[in-house]
């Protein structure tokens, strides 16, 4: 009879495998983001007025909102590996006929299937990471994963320009298209085999489900309002800072440049899991959130000189993902058969955040120019800070 109170060993992924996670949900987000420095393109070659080009980020966002709905759970319920091949097989499909639209109604038929597409595959990938992952290594691996999220969506902007710049807008989708065939064949030798669910349930009751999680799993609520309030601040400062940047005389392509700072951040999001295994999760949140609050004082000061704000964005980010990949541990902590759906949960909880904060940035901005921006930012921050600390008994229990 073996022993069962000795120690089970340790396994751990292959390193190769955890950069394949990370790569893999990299290039996947990007696709959610090589519209945004086309849109001027993308209005004069279809006839779209300035105010009419935002629905291709419009479509694109609808997307992204109905594959946390109702795609990324199916991971819950399907092999994970077959689902994801099988709807990277689909992205390869509508990137190519993205490249090839003709018609405003293929055009944003395109962005939606893409934001459906890329952010199923995005998100489908980090809970196949977690759910893939031993215990002792979890936030670690999703550390890593979610770097990857970071990198890509930073870079979108950069290569779909340059790309665009050498060609034109419509090769910036083929070239994404052969990208992602290339995946597929890597993900299909590559990905390790999914373990099966213990649950067998319908897809109605998947979906119901993830009501019922929110209501009895404190863990998720909690990190899901401090994912909102956090993604709410970075959008308060990322969708103002282009308005007193443009003012400042700043090409569109320097103020890009400046998301590329963020990089410094995604490299930081991997020790912040490895430190969320080790059990300090509480101190790594609380430490980001006085940095993201701190983080508000020499962005005070962008307008009189760069430096400034190159540590206020170094700062912000750092902080930002510590707390983004602490979240995503501290929910994927145990073993379980619902990773997909507590990651389309919590994701939910940032598209809020991030639709709030880029509303209330304009607005704020319009009234009290930037010093009125980093006040916002700063107020939400400290409530960030001060919802932590009030809920860290619940959080605990």
């Amino acid at each position: 009879m073996r022993d069962t109170t000795s120690p089970l060993p340790l396994t751990t992924l292959a390193p190769s495998l955890v950069w394949l996670f990370a790569c893999a949900a990299g290039l996947s987000v990007a696709n959610v983001y090589y519209a945004q420095p086309l849109l001027a393109t993308l209005a004069h070659e279809f006839g779209l007025t300035d105010a009419a080009s935002g629905m291709v980020i419009t479509a694109t966002q609808l997307g992204c909102a109905l594959a946390l709905l109702l795609l990324v759970p199916l991971g819950d319920m399907l092999n994970r590996r077959r689902l994801t091949l099988f709807q990277l097989g689909l992205l390869v499909i509508t990137l190519a006929a993205l490249g090839c639209a003709r018609s405003t109604a293929a055009l944003l038929g395109g962005m939606l299937l893409v934001g459906l597409l890329g952010t199923a595959m995005t998100q489908g990938l980090i809970a196949y990471a977690a759910s893939a992952a031993a215990s002792h290594e979890r936030g670690r691996v999703v550390g890593m994963a979610q770097g990857g999220v970071v990198i890509g969506l930073l870079l979108a902007r950069t290569l779909s320009g340059v790309v665009a710049d050498i060609a034109d807008w419509r090769a910036v989708y083929f070239v994404s298209a052969a990208m992602a065939c290339a995946l597929l064949l890597l993900l299909w030798r590559k990905l390790p085999p999914a373990q099966p669910s213990n649950q067998r349930l319908a897809y109605v009751a998947l979906l119901a489900s993830m009501v019922s999680m929110l209501r009895h799993n404190k863990v998720l609520r909690v990190r899901g309002m401090l994912a909102l309030l956090m993604f709410a601040v970075f959008n308060i400062f990322w969708s103002a800072l282009v308005l007193p940047l443009t003012e400042q005389g700043y090409t569109h392509a320097a103020i890009g440049a400046f998301g590329l700072v963020g990089v410094i951040g995604a490299l930081g999001a991997a020790r912040a899991g490895a430190l969320a295994d080790k059990g300090r999760a509480q101190w790594t949140t609380g430490a980001a959130l006085l940095l993201l609050l701190a983080a508000w004082l020499p962005l005070g000061f962008a307008g009189t000189a760069l430096w400034p704000l190159v540590v206020g964005i170094i700062a912000l980010d750092l902080a930002g993902q510590a707390i983004h990949v602490t979240n995503q541990s501290l929910i994927f902590q145990d073993d379980s058969d619902a990773h997909s759906r507590l990651v389309a949960c919590y994701m939910l909880f940032y598209a809020v955040g991030s639709g709030v904060g880029a509303i209330a940035a304009t607005s704020v901005y319009a009234l009290a120019d930037w010093h009125g921006v980093c006040a916002l930012g700063a107020a939400v921050s400290l409530l960030a800070l001060l919802f932590w600390r009030l809920t860290l008994p619940a959080e605990k229990a």
